[in-house]
């Protein structure tokens, strides 16, 4: 039997659920170009090793991204990358949301067809996660026809349960959210602009208009129970725990029945309901599946886990959480699929303290960001400043601020101090730890090695948290903390004089040896090692962030190329490096963060 053509069984179980408008049965559109087929669906929730899976949410393409989007990628890659850095295998999607009445709309303003309006505003989004240097392993488009497949075979797997049914609807819609909104969740607001008053969605501000429609229906209100034990069995489902609340709250409210079909009179723009096609597959319920499709849905028996599912994090925007924490694990719920683990939903970038949204123009383009700041530094910033439960408001002011403070004096200026100078060795300071020869601590040295051994250790718990700008901050106070401890030692002034003690020891046959050596040699190395150390853990702990100005640094100090994982982020880890494998440089122009062209 062919795997991509809904089983008889299924088919049957289905009619009475639902009105079909049909005889032919639905194949999918690979299986009729003689594509090479998939297995059929397969709920094994048995547990094994699978990937890392970690997702952005996909990206509408009505308009071109903001910094808004180049937060939620940075975020999602630095989770990613800090699972890889622990050695883990793991696995990144992000892509772009192509389908609803919004890109239908915006590709008629500019008279071209909606596929052709896709192709050209997906790859600015393809465009920006290779120039931020994302490391993902999917870019996924709704418009794929391995996605359709997938959200076709995922409607009769509903269908095949009873979830779907067709009824008139009435209800208040927003085109601009692309869904319905119960009459408790509007109110009433005031255009500033025209003095006009409209109903709008408490959640987002959004117009809503009354719609009148016959169209399908998922049984949204059958899982209020199943959803609220799943929530309490799994209270870090959602972070921060405020919008876990939230989620709550509104579940224990009670669930309306959820439209999850467009008439084609208002919408063609997206896939044709299976055996209808009168009808169009809602926007979100589309969108969504995509998850799945580049985990490889529908599986073979027993590869469900391969491509990763259920995904581990996934990140999106507090605008965004009823589809994504009760609608999604409702769906998945429906036909015997683990919702994912956790969903990270962030707070927004404003603008003048006002939201960044693409509809009234208040955007930060971040090509041109990252243009007059680096690439990096614009990665540095967003994590080290963005919101995960309140809004951060964004200014080049606070750009330049956080590059002065913490990677031009911080970070760059202590590497520059510890690697430039003829004063010492770093190598002759690591040898003499690696050989044991450095003094005894002060009750200073010992707080800074201590410091910097629990260095990733506090940083990883912030990370397991899903809180990367806090384990951003706990790294960034190991450099400050550290250029405290060399102006305070100030090893420098130890070079200025030697201070000579001379030592006897006997040797096996009793005669004595005379030694000596230099106290303030001894005190420089003590320093300069324990410095070096902390850059080094630093560098390693900072690769998720600065991907290219970490390995920069790595590279100044030395430290080979298998030696920059999670497991050498300690004291005594590394007793190789001390060589510069590139040039430190001269100046301040020449450093790792040189003085940025433009402040202002």
């Amino acid at each position: 039997m062919n795997a991509r053509i809904l089983p008889l069984v299924l088919r049957s179980q289905a009619r009475p659920s639902i009105r079909s408008r049909s005889q032919v049965p639905w194949i999918c559109s690979s299986c009729r170009k003689g594509a090479p087929l998939k297995a059929s669906f397969s709920s094994s929730n048995q547990a094994s090793d699978k990937p890392f899976y970690i997702t952005t949410p996909i990206f509408y393409v009505n308009a071109a991204p903001h910094v808004g989007h180049l937060y939620t990628m940075v975020l999602t890659d630095v989770l990613k990358r800090w699972q890889v850095l622990r050695g883990k295998e793991a696995i990144l999607c992000t892509g772009t949301d192509e389908h609803g009445m919004k890109v239908q709309q915006a590709a008629a303003k500019v008279k071209i067809p909606p596929k052709e309006f896709c192709d050209l505003t997906s790859e600015t989004f393809r465009d920006l996660a290779t120039r931020v240097g994302i490391a993902n392993d999917h870019f996924i488009r709704t418009t794929d026809e391995s996605h359709r497949d997938a959200v076709q075979y995922f409607w009769y797997m509903l269908k095949a349960q009873g979830y779907i049914y067709e009824k008139k609807h009435e209800g208040w819609y927003c085109v601009s959210d692309e869904t319905f909104y119960p009459e408790t969740s509007l109110e009433k607001r005031l255009d500033p602009h025209t003095g006009k008053t409209f109903m709008a969605a408490q959640e987002t501000g959004k117009e809503v208009e009354w719609t009148s429609e016959l169209n399908y229906h998922f049984r949204l209100s059958a899982f209020k129970d199943r959803l609220l034990d799943f929530y309490k069995k799994n209270p870090e489902f959602v972070v921060p725990a405020a919008r876990m609340r939230d989620v709550v709250n509104w579940v224990s409210a009670g669930l309306e029945d959820l439209s999850v079909s467009r008439p084609v009179e208002r919408l063609t723009w997206g896939i044709p309901v299976p055996d209808d096609p009168s009808q169009t597959i809602y926007v979100w319920l589309d969108a969504l599946v995509n998850y799945i499709t580049v985990a490889g849905y529908p599986w073979a028996p027993g590869t469900d886990k391969k491509g990763g599912w259920p995904a581990d994090v996934q990140v999106v925007g507090k605008d965004i959480v009823r589809f994504h924490c009760i609608y999604w694990p409702a769906f998945l719920m429906a036909i015997g699929l683990e919702p994912p683990k956790q969903i990270l939903a962030h707070a927004h970038w404003t603008l003048g303290h006002q939201k960044m949204a693409k509809s009234t123009g208040n955007v930060v383009n971040p090509l041109f960001a990252m243009d007059r700041f680096g690439v990096d530094v614009m990665r540095y910033y967003l994590a080290h400043d963005g919101g995960i439960s309140d809004d951060a408001d964004y200014g080049n002011r606070m750009v330049v601020e956080r590059y002065k403070k913490g990677l031009q004096g911080g970070l760059g200026n202590l590497t520059s101090r510890i690697s430039r100078t003829k004063v010492w060795s770093v190598r002759k300071a690591i040898e003499a730890a690696r050989d044991g020869k450095l003094m005894k601590g002060t009750k200073y040295t010992k707080a800074q090695a201590s410091m910097v051994d629990d260095l990733a250790h506090l940083a990883n718990l912030k990370m397991e948290q899903l809180d990367p700008g806090a384990a951003l901050r706990v790294i960034m106070d190991a450099v400050y903390q550290t250029n405290k401890y060399l102006q305070d030692v100030s090893p420098w002034n130890f070079a200025k004089e030697t201070r000579i003690v001379e030592t006897t020891t006997a040797d096996a046959n009793g005669a004595v040896i005379l030694s000596s050596r230099d106290l303030n040699q001894d005190r420089i190395y003590r320093c300069v090692f324990h410095c070096a150390e902390a850059i080094r853990v630093v560098a390693i702990l900072l690769q998720p962030y600065m991907p290219t100005k970490a390995a920069e640094i790595l590279d100044i100090m030395g430290v080979d190329t298998d030696k920059r994982t999670f497991e050498f982020a300690k004291m005594n880890a590394d007793h190789t490096y001390g060589v510069a494998k590139i040039p430190p440089g001269k100046g301040k122009w020449e450093g790792v963060f040189p003085p940025l062209a433009v402040e202002d």
